[in-house]
């Protein structure tokens, strides 16, 4: 079974000043050591990508493009790529309808279909709360896989 990645983990393996980059990348090896795969998909990318360019005085990385590109090409080469499928789109506008998501929400719920697509079931991330709502998948922290 592969476990999607968010955002959030990749943003953390990256800068080494978060105080949550240690037990991020701990989590990442944990996961890896005990045989599981581990994916991203394209939205995951898109969303690194902007945050990862943003000046820090914004809140982002401050990654210069030729940075931020280089990092891209480690993720897909450290982690698998689902491709985005047109068939993504209809998973997704089912769900926010039937979970009647507006707003920023519709940013998660693109990861549920994207994994409702691909058939993974596991999701890592720091925002356990903003994927509740979702039957059929697990959320897992970073913090529960290595025991913190």
């Amino acid at each position: 079974m592969t476990i999607l990645l968010d955002t959030n983990i990749l943003l953390r393996l990256s800068d080494r000043a978060d105080s949550k980059h240690a037990v991020t990348l701990h989590a990442v090896e944990a996961l890896k050591l005990d045989g599981r795969n581990l994916g991203i998909v394209p939205q995951v990318l898109y969303e690194y990508w902007v945050v990862a360019t943003r000046p820090t005085a914004a809140n982002g990385l401050g990654l210069s493009v030729d940075v931020a590109t280089a990092s891209l090409n480690d993720w897909k080469s450290l982690f698998r790529l689902y491709r985005d499928e047109r068939t993504v789109f209809d998973h997704w506008i089912g769900i926010v309808y039937d979970h009647r998501v507006t707003g920023r929400g519709a940013h998660d719920t693109r990861l549920v279909a994207a994994m409702r697509r691909h058939g993974l079931t596991e999701l890592l991330t720091f925002d356990a709360g903003d994927f509740l709502r979702y039957g059929g998948i697990t959320v897992i922290t970073p913090e529960s896989v290595i025991g913190t």
